[in-house]
């Protein structure tokens, strides 16, 4: 399902990492980096509500207004019951509409904010998601405690937390249509190589998004997907050319530009829910500013894994949503 938007635009964005994202190609852009994953709190949950009431505040700094301003907040995260959240919404005392889309829960903030505003529900509203290495890995697969070794094709959850601000005035980047995705399952079993398990659904939701908009490929100067890393990145490319017989150009994914895969001990890339808005909303909005892109169309992925499933030898789902961004 794709949605087209008339009057909905991304004013003002915020972006606040950990200590690995600082030592990245993008670290400039970013507006705010901590050295310590525990960043002044005493657990890395708490961190990660951290980055969320931080990324807020920056963002009402930005914009000049307070969080009585605000009519919504759509946020979500990867801890239990969206934790990191449910805690930072009870501090902000913004009436809050809690999501989770695994690593694509960014992009359908955006989607459900921009209806509200296109519709004329609300007037304004604040997009939030975060990430945070330690606490996903506790809960997803090991603490990193243990030091267990992991396979090359494994990806490195990202440190951050992003926030955007979306209302009907007519300045920053305008959100042209978003298209939800289907979720796709195609049997992967293995959780050290989630590139493997969301490209599929990637694929298909660009595919069904230019079917949608009747758009060539090349409509776009940028197709960004979340997170899939080097070797999932790869794997797009294969399979959508093979099912959908699309050649992507001019794509890129987050999770190989917000480090340097080359010399940072992140395995195969970035992942986590951060990971696509943490790039889209410093690097990629500045190139946008620039007009060195016009048209951009963020595909964020998600792998909708859950422990007690893959203990029970289940396969793992994964979904993706695209909302597409263009400079007027």
């Amino acid at each position: 399902m794709t949605f087209k938007y008339n009057n909905v635009y991304i004013n003002e964005t915020s972006t606040i990492t950990g200590p690995y994202e600082s030592k990245g190609p993008l670290s400039k852009y970013f507006d705010k980096s901590y050295e310590d994953l525990y960043f002044n709190t005493k657990t890395w949950e708490l961190a990660e509500v951290k980055l969320i009431e931080e990324s807020v505040d920056i963002l009402l700094n930005k914009i000049g207004k307070t969080k009585f301003d605000v009519d919504v907040m759509v946020s979500g995260d990867l801890l239990n019951q969206i934790a990191a959240t449910n805690y930072a919404a009870s501090s902000l005392k913004i009436p809050l509409i809690g999501v989770y889309s695994a690593c694509a829960t960014s992009v359908l903030g955006l989607i459900i904010a921009s209806n509200m505003v296109e519709a004329k529900q609300v007037k304004n509203a604040i997009t939030s998601t975060s990430s945070h290495n330690n606490t996903a890995e506790k809960q997803f697969r090991y603490p990193v405690e243990y030091g267990g070794p992991k396979r090359k094709t494994t990806t490195f959850t990202s440190t951050g937390g992003a926030s955007a601000y979306l209302s009907s005035d007519k300045k920053g980047i305008r959100v042209e249509s978003a298209t939800l995705g289907t979720v796709v399952d195609l049997g992967v079993t293995d959780v050290y190589h989630m590139g493997a398990v969301m490209a599929p659904a990637a694929a298909k939701t660009i595919y069904d998004h230019l079917k949608d908009t009747k758009r060539e490929i090349g409509y776009y100067d940028l197709i960004l997907t979340g997170d899939l890393g080097i070797y999932g990145k790869d794997i797009l490319k294969d399979y959508i050319q093979t099912e959908y017989n699309l050649e992507l150009k001019n794509y890129d994914d987050c999770g190989t530009m917000i480090y340097d895969v080359t010399s940072q001990p992140v395995y195969a890339g970035a992942s986590g829910p951060a990971c696509a808005p943490l790039v889209t909303y410093s690097y990629v909005f500045e190139q946008m500013k620039k007009n060195n892109l016009k048209r951009v169309l963020l595909v964020a992925t998600g792998a909708l894994m859950n422990p007690t499933m893959i203990n029970n030898k289940s396969s793992i789902p994964s979904i993706a949503h695209a909302i597409s961004l263009e400079v007027e």
